[in-house]
């Protein structure tokens, strides 16, 4: 039987409705999709070289140094692996035949423990409550650590990258906001079992404030 294959992502389907998630993953149907956005993923390809740049001397970013505890983790071959979602670290517990995959931007190497770092694009400055939106992510992100050997540390970081200016030559300079955040392996943990626990049992009711309950009522 092939094993439940779950990700950060899927997971946070799971916390915003549990019946999207199941059907997601159960029955293989999807919310519909809209116009995905590139510039995050093109943002993603120019900032992953420009860290290893700095990687091999070293050093962080100049943005970011002197903000964040510790240094870019060495070794640019388990990078480029980890930021693989196919070759990327896994967690697979036996027990449950279920298995948590996921991509890292970044890791940080903090006095023998291991931080994970995201890099994000926003349209805007970062709001107080902004982090909380990658809480769960970062906490998977530290199980996978866990369960990879990696001690993690308590705490993981965001960089938000926002446009501020265009100047000649149609050079867009960023706004760069690190934000450091309290994470727990034990948390993503815990979700990871009780997604596992509701798909293994019949089919949920829709969260009360999903936009697609109506549509989902309808139709299953």
């Amino acid at each position: 039987m092939e094993p439940i294959r779950l990700s950060p992502s899927t997971l946070n389907l799971f916390a915003e409705c549990n019946r999207c998630f199941w059907l997601h993953i159960n029955k293989n149907i999807h919310r519909p999709a809209g116009p995905f956005p590139s510039l995050p993923s093109g943002m993603d390809n120019v900032l992953k070289p420009y860290y290893d740049k700095y990687r091999l001397l070293g050093r962080l970013p100049p943005e970011i140094e002197g903000k964040f505890e510790g240094k870019l983790y060495p070794d640019l071959n388990k990078i480029n692996r980890w930021r693989n979602w196919r070759t990327g670290l896994t967690y697979f517990d036996k027990s449950q035949n279920a298995k948590l995959v996921g991509a890292l931007d970044d890791l940080l190497m903090t006095g023998g423990r291991y931080s994970p770092l995201d890099y994000k694009t926003r349209g805007g400055l970062v709001k107080e409550d902004s982090h909380t939106y990658y809480q769960l992510q970062l906490d998977l992100y530290a199980l996978l650590i866990k369960e990879n050997g990696l001690p993690p540390a308590p705490f993981g970081y965001l960089v938000f990258y926002s446009p501020k200016e265009v100047v000649d030559g149609g050079v867009t300079n960023f706004t760069v906001e690190p934000v450091k955040v309290a994470i727990d392996a034990e948390s993503g943990r815990s979700v990871f079992e009780k997604a596992i626990e509701l798909l293994k049992a019949d089919i949920p009711p829709h969260h009360s404030a999903c936009e697609y309950g109506l549509w989902q009522n309808g139709n299953f």
